[in-house]
């Protein structure tokens, strides 16, 4: 693709990276019959292929974009599907990102866009508010149907994320290893799974101390920088990561950092590119490991339960085509016992995307219907997403539980039931 920066913008490092990326691309178009949006919508302009020309455009010009730029920028889930498409190599990531952060810093929104996109990360970043959040979220919960019909879709789409009040599970800082130590690991706390679905960091800590390390919780440790990315914060996301690099070099040493969100994991192997190559970043890229990923690496423990149960597995975007982890999870399952069934369309997005279920609820919820009907078609006892924004996105749309799949692989090799799995006799 033929590109017309001028020497001065190629000189900012973001432009030179994108501009090299842009001409990549060749039009093939492979990408588009593997993008959500435009199999949705058929417009050009809600591909790959068309927003890489927006953004480029967009970039060439400088200054505020035009309001449909935004618009199809907007409807990008940044899924990554495309990425796993192209033929030649584009970092569609790269692009993606650099649009939103130049959209977020010459295009002023309507009042009503800049409000929900400062609540977003000033609450799901902060667990203490969270935490309150949900409380009031539950409560009003009743009100969804009068949100939707004063046309408040946004306040509507939270409050169907919102999940049913879960015990809270106890989370030492520091696990010791079953038998002979392996190593030592960080994991991740997150900062919406926590208050979500506090059981997936218990049987995560549980598996991984059964595999032989020692489990350690980073005192000081925030948000992963992911929320900041998806709204174009780009400099919000490398202050996250900045304190999170201080944290696990206060912890460490360590072998890996792991974490029980894709989303999240995507994010922390993309540190060292956000923060300019720092060193310390870099390694903690190199040392970031999904906990599919990590068990995969160092082995399953021993199956002590006897299997069965049928699954329907559900890939995340950010697992499988963010950090290209296809076959791994799928297969830990099955040698954990289960009936793994794969689910029609599985290159598909669910349509949680980090925050795009609250930003674009209309275009999340078609694709969560036609996930859910996908679902229904395995046949399965259970879904297994490993992406906490997955479980809260199809939960509400199936009647099977939807469980991440290191509740099941820690309830195999000795660990309680899965909390979710209360209603279904296995």
């Amino acid at each position: 693709m033929q590109t017309a920066f001028t020497p001065a913008q190629l000189a900012d490092p973001d432009t030179a990276v994108s501009h090299a990326e842009i001409r990549k691309c060749v039009h093939c178009g492979f990408c588009t019959a593997t993008c959500p949006t435009y199999v949705l919508l058929g417009d050009e302009r809600d591909g790959p292929r068309g927003r890489i020309e927006l953004i480029k455009a967009m970039l060439e010009a400088g200054g505020a974009p035009s309001r449909e730029t935004v618009t199809h920028v907007d409807r990008c889930l940044s899924c990554l599907s495309c990425k796993t498409t192209c033929p030649s190599g584009v970092d569609y990531a790269q692009l993606i990102d650099h649009g939103r952060a130049h959209i977020e810093a010459h295009y002023r929104r309507p009042l009503g866009e800049r409000w929900l996109r400062w609540a977003i990360p000033a609450v799901l970043a902060r667990p203490a508010r969270l935490r309150v959040a949900m409380a009031l979220g539950r409560l009003a919960r009743p009100l969804e149907p009068v949100f939707e019909a004063l046309r408040l879709t946004p306040l509507a789409a939270l409050l169907r994320l919102v999940p049913p009040a879960a015990p809270a599970a106890s989370s030492p800082r520091s696990v010791p290893p079953e038998g002979r130590s392996r190593g030592r690991v960080v994991l991740l706390q997150g900062c919406v799974e926590p208050e979500m679905a506090p059981s997936i960091r218990a049987a995560a800590m549980r598996l991984i101390a059964r595999a032989g390390y020692e489990v350690v919780l980073a005192e000081g440790e925030g948000c992963c920088g992911a929320l900041s990315e998806h709204l174009g914060r780009a400099d919000e996301a490398a202050g996250f990561a900045r304190t999170n690099l201080a944290a696990w070099t206060r912890a460490g040493p360590f072998d890996a950092i792991v974490t029980t969100a894709a989303g999240c994991g995507t994010t922390l192997k993309a540190y060292g590119q956000r923060l300019g190559g720092d060193a310390d970043a870099m390694q903690a890229a190199g040392k970031a490991r999904d906990i599919l990923e990590f068990i995969s690496e160092v082995g399953l423990p021993p199956v002590t339960r006897p299997g069965g149960l049928s699954v329907a597995y559900h890939a995340p975007c950010s697992l499988q085509h963010g950090q290209g982890i296809k076959a791994g999870p799928a297969d830990l399952l099955s040698q954990a016992g289960y009936d793994v069934r794969p689910i029609a369309e599985g290159h598909l997005c669910c349509g949680s995307a980090g925050v795009y279920n609250i930003l674009q609820p209309e275009l999340a919820g078609r694709l969560r219907t036609r996930k859910a009907a996908n679902i229904v078609r395995t046949g399965a006892a259970v879904v297994a997403a490993g992406n906490v924004g997955c479980i809260a996105q199809i939960a509400p749309a199936v009647s099977q539980p939807v469980v991440h799949p290191v509740e099941l692989l820690d309830w195999a090799t000795g660990g309680p039931r899965p909390p979710g799995l209360a209603q279904i006799g296995a």
